[in-house]
C-alpha cells in the first residue's frame, strides 16, 4: 500500500505559499524558524496559523484543517474555549502577574486536591520540565539517595538529567544505559534505565542500584514512544516495588494529566504515586504546571528544607485558565470523550486495513498512536519496527485533504471533537 505522496505534497505547496514565505522570513531571526526543535519535523515544511476554534484550526493562507495536534497535547477543551477566554479576559483587567498570593492560588489548588488521588498539597511552575525536576528533587531530598530509575521511551523534559533513552536506536538500547538524545548534553549521573513492561527489567535496576534509587518516575500511559499503556498489574508492581524498596513513585502526568479522566492516570488505571507531575491540558492552553503529593512528602516544600521558586509561579493568568478547565471538566462526560476516540482510532484501522496497510492502534480514547506494522506494541523497543515513511505519506495526504495530525502517529481528541468531526474524518480517510 502507498500514497501518492508527491502529488500530496504539490497540493499542500499549492495551498500554503504564505506559510512557506512566513517560514523563510522566520529562519533568519528565529533558530531553525521555529520555536521547539519538534516541530521542524513537520513536512513539506511547517505552517504558520491564524486562529483555531473548537476542533478546528486556520492558517495563515485561510485553510481550515480538523485538528488532531492540539497544540501537542494540551487542547482539552479545543481552541479558544469560550469558559477559558472569559476567564482570562477577566484576570488580564486585574493584573497580569503580582509576585505575591491571590485567591486563585488556593481556590484551585482545592479543585486540585480534590480531583488528584494522590494530591494533599500541590505547588506550581511554569512548564513540564520544570516541575518533573522539582519532583527529582524533592525525591532525592526524602530519600537521601541520588540516583533514580526511568523507562526507555518516556519523555520528562529537556534538562539534561532526563533527556536520556528517549527515543534510542536498537543499537544504542541494548546497553540499558542512558543515552543523551543530542549534543552538548552533560553526562546524566544520576538516571537508571529499565525497559516499559517488563517487570525483570525493574527488578534488575534495584539489584544493581540496592538502596540508591530515590525514585521511581514514569508516564502512566506512555504517551510520547507510542501510547503504550501499561501492561496488566504493571502500575500495581511498581507501587509495590517502590514502597518495598524505599522509593517514591513518580507519575509523570503532563500528558495524561486531565485528558484520561479528571483525576489523571492514576484515577484512570486505579494506581495512586506519591507524587504526580501535571501541565498541558491542565490550563487548556496557557503554561501551568503542577506538582500533586501526598502531605508528608509536600511538607518538606512548605517547610524550606527543598527550595522551589520562580518568578511566574502561580501566574495569575494561567491558574484563572485551570481553574475555569477544572471546572469545565468537573461536568464533562469524560465516557462519551473516549467513546468517541475508540470509534475513531478502530475506523481509522479499519479503513486502513481495507488499503491493504498492517496497522495496528495503541493507547486510550483521547490519545491514542497509530503503528504502521503488523504485531501491536507493549514497550518502546517494539515501536522501532513500525513504518514509518508510510505514516508520513499518510500524514502528507491527510493535510492535503484538510486534517491535521502529528507526525509521530500520535492523535489527541479534546470535548471539541463531536461525532459529526469524527464522522467527516473518517469519510476524508476513506476517499484517500
Amino acid at each position: 500500500m502507498t500514497f501518492n505522496l508527491q502529488q500530496a505534497e504539490a497540493r499542500v505547496r499549492a495551498r500554503t505559499a504564505r506559510s512557506l514565505a512566513a517560514y523563510e522570513r522566520s529562519q533568519r531571526t528565529l533558530a531553525g524558524g521555529v520555536s521547539t526543535v519538534l516541530r521542524r519535523s513537520a513536512k513539506p515544511y511547517p505552517l504558520f496559523f491564524d486562529r483555531g476554534e473548537g476542533s478546528t484550526l486556520y492558517d495563515i493562507d485561510g485553510n481550515a484543517y480538523i485538528d488532531y495536534t492540539l497544540a501537542w497535547g494540551p487542547l482539552i477543551l479545543g481552541h479558544a474555549p469560550r469558559v477559558v477566554n472569559e476567564a482570562v479576559g477577566a484576570q488580564l483587567a486585574k493584573g497580569h502577574t503580582f509576585g505575591a498570593q491571590h485567591a486563585l492560588e488556593y481556590e484551585t489548588a482545592e479543585l486540585l486536591c480534590k480531583a488528584i488521588p494522590c494530591a494533599d498539597l500541590v505547588a506550581y511552575a511554569n512548564s513540564g520540565t520544570e516541575i518533573v525536576q522539582v519532583a527529582l528533587r524533592l525525591a532525592r531530598a526524602v530519600t537521601e539517595r541520588s540516583l533514580y530509575l526511568k523507562f526507555e521511551g518516556h519523555y520528562h523534559g529537556w534538562d539534561d538529567s532526563v533527556l536520556v533513552s528517549y527515543k534510542p536506536s536498537m543499537e544504542q538500547s541494548g546497553a540499558m544505559a542512558p543515552v543523551p538524545v543530542g549534543l552538548g548534553q552533560r553526562q546524566s549521573p544520576g538516571a537508571v534505565v529499565a525497559r516499559w513492561n517488563d517487570e525483570e527489567s525493574v527488578r534488575a535496576a534495584f539489584a544493581a542500584h540496592s538502596g540508591r534509587i530515590s525514585a521511581i518516575i514514569c508516564e502512566p500511559l506512555l504517551c510520547n514512544s507510542g501510547c503504550l499503556p501499561p501492561g496488566d498489574g504493571f502500575l500495581s508492581f511498581l507501587r509495590e516495588t517502590a514502597t518495598r524498596e524505599g522509593a517514591l513513585l513518580i507519575f509523570d502526568e503532563v500528558v495524561t494529566g486531565f485528558r484520561l479522566a479528571l483525576g489523571g492516570a492514576q484515577q484512570f488505571y486505579g494506581v495512586t504515586p506519591d507524587l504526580a507531575t501535571f501541565a498541558k491540558a491542565a490550563a487548556g492552553g496557557l503554561p501551568v504546571s503542577i506538582l500533586a503529593g501526598r502531605r508528608e512528602y509536600m511538607n518538606w516544600i512548605a517547610d524550606g528544607r527543598v527550595v522551589h521558586a520562580g518568578t511566574l509561579n502561580g501566574n495569575p493568568l494561567a491558574l484563572a485558565a485551570t481553574h475555569a478547565v477544572l471546572q469545565e471538566l468537573a461536568s464533562s462526560d469524560y465516557r462519551a470523550l473516549h467513546a468517541r476516540g475508540r470509534r475513531l482510532r478502530d475506523g481509522l484501522v479499519d479503513a486502513l486495513r481495507r488499503k491493504g496497510a498492517a496497522v495496528v492502534a495503541t493507547g486510550e480514547g483521547t490519545c491514542f498512536q497509530l503503528h504502521f506494522q503488523a504485531s501491536t506494541p507493549r514497550e518502546y523497543r517494539d515501536t522501532i519496527a513500525g513504518d514509518k515513511a508510510l505514516y508520513a505519506e499518510f500524514l502528507m495526504a491527510l493535510l492535503a485533504s484538510g486534517v491535521y495530525a502529528l507526525p509521530d502517529g500520535r492523535w489527541y481528541l479534546s470535548f471539541a471533537h463531536g461525532d459529526d468531526v469524527v464522522d467527516r474524518t473518517l469519510a476524508i480517510v476513506e476517499a484517500l
